[in-house]
C-alpha cells in the first residue's frame, strides 16, 4: 500500500503551544482536511478488495473502512521513557502496555477521523468544528472537536486513535467505527441536528 504519512508541522504538545500557534493549527488542520481525504481513499482503494470502496460520507462506507483500519494497525514496543512518562501521567497504579501504535497508524487514525467527522458533517448541517481554548486542563484542549451534540464535544481523532489502540489489545475489531458514528449520530439527531438528504 501506498501512503504518505501525515506530518504536522507542529509538536501536537497543545498545552505547551502559543496562541499563534494553536491558531496556525486550526489553519492547518482545516486546510488539510481534503488532501488527507484523498490520500485516505488512495490508501483503501489500493487494497485488495477496496478497489471501489467511495469516500462518499455515507454512514456504510465506515462499515469497509473500519475493517479495513483494523488490519491496518501496527505496533512498535515502547522506549525506558515513553513507558516512564505514561506511568507518571497516570492517576493510579496500573499496569502500562509495553507496546505503542507506529507513527502510519497514528496517521492513518488522523486521516479516518477527519473522515468520521466529515461525515457526521454532511448527514449533519448544525455541527461545525470548533477549537476548545477555555481550559488547559480539558483533555481536547487546542485539539478540533465537533461540536453541536449536546453538552459534550467530539473529538475524532481522539476516538480514531482509541480505536487502534483497542484493536492492537484484541478489544475492539473493524465493526466499531460504524458503532461509533451511530453513537454520534443519535447524539447529533437528539441534540437538534438535521439529517441532510443521502
Amino acid at each position: 500500500m501506498s501512503y504518505a504519512v501525515i506530518q504536522p508541522p507542529f509538536t501536537l504538545k497543545f498545552r505547551e503551544m502559543s496562541d499563534h500557534e494553536l491558531g496556525e493549527y486550526r489553519r492547518w488542520f482545516l486546510g488539510t482536511i481534503s488532501e488527507r481525504l484523498n490520500e485516505l481513499q488512495h490508501a483503501v482503494t489500493s487494497s485488495s478488495g477496496l478497489e471501489n470502496w467511495l469516500p462518499d460520507r455515507s454512514p456504510s462506507s465506515l462499515d469497509a473502512l473500519g475493517h479495513w483500519l483494523a488490519q491496518q494497525v501496527e505496533t512498535r514496543p515502547r522506549t525506558a521513557d515513553e513507558l516512564a512518562r505514561v506511568k507518571e501521567r497516570g492517576t493510579f497504579d496500573i499496569d502500562v502496555s509495553g507496546d505503542e501504535l507506529t507513527n502510519k497508524t497514528f496517521s492513518l487514525a488522523m486521516d479516518v477521523g477527519m473522515y468520521l467527522a466529515e461525515t457526521l458533517l454532511q448527514h449533519y448541517p448544525k455541527l461545525e468544528w470548533d477549537q476548545p481554548l477555555d481550559d488547559k486542563k480539558f483533555a481536547d484542549f487546542g485539539q478540533m472537536v465537533l461540536r453541536g451534540f449536546g453538552r459534550v464535544p467530539l473529538n475524532p481523532v481522539r476516538i480514531a486513535v482509541n480505536f487502534c489502540y483497542g484493536v492492537a489489545t484484541g478489544k475492539q475489531s473493524g465493526k466499531r467505527l460504524k458503532e461509533i458514528y451511530d453513537y454520534w449520530s443519535r447524539l447529533a439527531a437528539g441534540a437538534g441536528g438535521v439529517v441532510k438528504a443521502r
